[in-house]
């Protein structure tokens, strides 16, 4: 079922130590499925220990708050889910085919355009609510050498993107993936594209 409210602004600060950090702070101000974006992001974080780079200004960087309704713990992959679909649908109306590294990274060939990280909040059986951080690569050009292999949706499609009017879009394509999540046939729609979509790297030397 989808929530019957959508917040329609997006909350956009200049700069930030963290998005998911100030959304988990003011969380309880906020609607579910609320956003909150930095221009400049200090210490955003990647999966485990890793940091995430972006120039200020070039790409978005952007928190989600959502709070499902009795989505149990055990099917919490539906979030990664709604998460990396949305992002696809995203890429997908640019024209860019891409696809989801395990666990939840979106590469397009064989570079990496966003990185996702999910922080969930139990309570009990169930998940509470979820901070969702997104970095996206939206108009960067240069790179420091010891990332592998960051690429942008600028460098892919050679146009140069205005922050706000995409970040609105690829939000819009996230929420209507999460009000897919609460409905069977919708859950099992979201597990059967994500699984078409998914890969994992080989496993390296022990």
């Amino acid at each position: 079922m989808a929530p019957s409210k959508w917040p329609a602004d997006i909350l956009w600060l200049n700069v930030t130590d963290s998005t998911n950090r100030y959304l988990r702070e003011a969380s309880g101000r906020c609607d579910n499925l609320s956003v909150v974006a930095a221009i400049e992001q200090t210490a955003g974080r990647g999966q485990g220990t890793h940091t995430w780079h972006s120039q200020s200004g070039m790409n978005l960087l952007f928190s989600i708050l959502y709070r499902p309704e009795k989505l149990e713990a055990k099917n919490m992959i539906l979030i990664t889910c709604a998460t990396t679909m949305g992002i696809l649908d995203y890429l997908g109306g640019k024209g860019v085919s891409a696809r989801i590294k395990w666990p939840n990274d979106i590469w397009a060939g064989d570079r990496k355009i966003c990185g996702i990280l999910i922080e969930n909040k139990l309570d009990g059986a169930f998940v509470a609510e979820s901070i969702i951080g997104i970095g996206f690569n939206l108009n960067q050009v240069q790179w420091p050498d010891d990332l592998p292999n960051p690429v942008s949706l600028r460098q892919l499609t050679g146009t140069s993107y205005e922050l706000k009017d995409e970040l609105e879009l690829l939000v819009q394509k996230i929420r209507r993936r999460f009000a897919l999540i609460g409905s069977r046939d919708g859950e099992s729609n979201l597990q059967e594209e994500f699984g078409k979509n998914v890969f994992r790297l080989p496993e390296g030397p022990a």
